[in-house]
């Protein structure tokens, strides 16, 4: 099988919207001048679209025409180092897609705990927030939910009912897969905005096994303004919140 030929079969076998570059298309050193070619013939024809420089992927195609790859996708690159999970998407960007906001920003926030990432590809620009913990394919969730609950003052555009209602959703959700304890535990690294507002409302939700560490955790004298009243959060006046 000559270089063309092995490269066609490999892009072949990728997923239509997901993004590749040479080193996914097991190509030997001694042939990456021919490779490029047979690659540059491809983008040519349309088969394979450029996103960066030695970065490309197969479109997919749907009824609203052709669709590129999705923010999470166009960035994985820098989102994992060695295999292994460092950063994760939050921002406005995260909140669209738990539903806490119909807005969305041009600029991509990313976290990470151990690099500071700036992006700019394609038609993406990405900026640098500091997360509150070491970020792991296990964790990295949790830790977007936990920056909801420490942003929900200022996420574009939010309905505090929609949000505490939504939000209220996603924690009956981590309790039937048996994860809340581990969302708790994360939220004693977040500032006391996140953690009163998670006990606040785990103690409306009457879930009071997890409120303790959180209760503690926090000065009782201080008032956290984040602006939700009562009459849409009870148990908000538990906790200092006004």
């Amino acid at each position: 099988m000559n270089i063309a030929t092995q490269i066609a079969t490999n892009i072949n076998l990728i997923p239509e919207g997901k993004t590749f570059g040479y080193s996914q298309l097991n190509i030997a050193l001694q042939d990456f001048t021919t490779a490029a070619k047979a690659i540059e013939r491809l983008y040519k024809k349309g088969i394979i679209k450029k996103l960066s420089k030695g970065v490309f992927y197969k479109p997919k195609q749907s009824i609203f025409g052709e669709l590129r790859p999705s923010e999470s996708e166009i960035l994985k690159d820098f989102l994992y180092k060695d295999g292994k999970r460092i950063a994760y998407i939050t921002g406005s960007y995260l909140y669209n897609r738990l539903g806490l906001t119909t807005q969305l920003t041009h600029i991509v926030r990313v976290a990470s705990f151990s690099k500071t990432i700036y992006i700019n590809r394609g038609n993406i620009v990405a900026k640098p927030v500091k997360s509150y913990a070491l970020v792991t394919e296990e964790n990295y969730q949790l830790l977007g939910i936990l920056d909801a609950f420490k942003d929900i003052k200022i996420i574009p555009d939010v309905d505090f009912d929609e949000a505490l209602g939504r939000l209220s959703r996603i924690i009956s959700n981590l309790e039937d897969r048996g994860a809340l304890s581990e969302l708790v535990r994360y939220a004693l690294v977040y500032p006391p905005r996140a953690r009163a507002l998670l006990g606040a409302l785990l103690e409306f939700k009457k879930l009071f096994q997890y409120t303790e560490s959180l209760k503690n955790s926090l000065n009782p004298f201080t008032e956290i303004n984040i602006g939700i009243s009562p009459t849409l959060l009870p148990t908000v006046i538990n906790w200092n919140i006004k």
